[in-house]
């Protein structure tokens, strides 16, 4: 049993560009300069994660670093949640980006740059309750549950990251499979049925894609915030080809809700009743059931401590 004061970091060599094991060394020397007590493990690969920190929760940690992207941090929340009801009542889970998707970081501030930032947060001990979202359906008449902290994504969001992860798989390089992979799909403009219930309102419609935000959702919900307890929605229907520049440029921005082809939405609870063909993700993560619907999906609010980088503004 470890002690209850003592951290575990699960580091995802996997995640983020090819400098991520130099960043690596620069965070371990600062930890380690800091007089930070912790103990180690490295992830074989991006699906260990959520192996590990199940490990690391079933043997008493009060805190637990993930150093990688929204992906690693997504297998390790649902390791977490799963284990709950066992886990310390101080218990905690902080993130040190180092991978190429950073988005739920960003929220709070922190770039890949940041970390001595984070760092001296765990040290601090800065906590704040967060929400997590919930996704529940059945795969095959399994139940499922499927946590997440930034968003879903459906249709184009969700093979835009698919299209990725096999382009790394081929090329060898993450950093090298982003732009191939985002030329492949960059003028796609298919749509896919979709049925949801909004809370008491039923949308039937066809969409190219649909982003559930729990945080800002890759700039698709840049209003969403990870503590109110609601979900917000963008559903986003088919534009002309030109238009595609508009919506990188206004999502660029931080404007995305401006996009006349964007259909927002914000609730407590959505209830997917079909989607099609189209892929889903949760924080980056390609979601393997072929049949998720219906799919439930919600808040547990306050459900996760979650170590708050503590930014001074310059």
């Amino acid at each position: 049993m470890a002690e209850t004061n003592r951290i575990g970091v699960i580091y995802n060599p996997h995640s983020g560009f090819d400098k991520s094991k130099k960043r690596w060394e620069l965070i371990r020397k600062y930890m380690e300069k800091r007089g930070v007590q912790y103990d180690f493990l490295q992830s074989e690969t991006p699906e260990s994660v959520e192996r590990l920190a199940k490990m690391m929760c079933g043997n008493g940690y009060s805190t637990i670093v993930v150093v990688g992207g929204d992906g690693s941090l997504n297998r390790a929340v649902n390791a977490i949640m799963q284990c709950r009801d066992s886990l310390p009542e101080d218990f905690a889970l902080a993130n040190i980006p180092n991978g190429i998707a950073n988005d739920f970081s960003r929220f709070w501030g922190v770039s890949v740059d940041d970390f001595k930032v984070v760092i001296d947060s765990i040290i601090e001990r800065n906590v704040r309750k967060i929400d997590v979202g919930r996704c529940t359906y059945q795969d095959d008449q399994i139940p499922q549950r499927r946590y997440f902290l930034n968003c879903v994504n459906m249709g184009l969001g969700a093979r835009l990251i698919k299209t990725t992860n096999d382009a790394t798989h081929i090329i060898g390089s993450r950093k090298l499979s982003i732009i191939p992979a985002l030329l492949s799909r960059i003028f796609e403009r298919k749509q896919y049925s979709f049925s949801f219930k909004i809370e008491t309102e039923e949308v039937e419609e066809k969409f190219m894609s649909v982003c559930i935000g729990n945080c800002h959702g890759y700039g698709q919900t840049p209003n969403s915030v990870p503590y109110n307890g609601l979900l917000d929605l963008s559903l986003i229907t088919r534009p002309k080809w030109w238009q595609l520049f508009e919506g990188f440029w206004l999502l660029g921005k931080g404007r995305f809700l401006n996009y006349k082809n964007v259909h927002p939405y914000r609730a407590r609870q959505v209830i997917v009743n079909e989607v099609d063909k189209a892929l889903i993700s949760l924080d980056g993560v390609v979601l393997q059931s072929k049949h998720p619907t219906p799919m439930k999906i919600g808040v547990e609010k306050e459900a996760l401590n979650f170590i708050v980088p503590i930014v001074t503004p310059e």
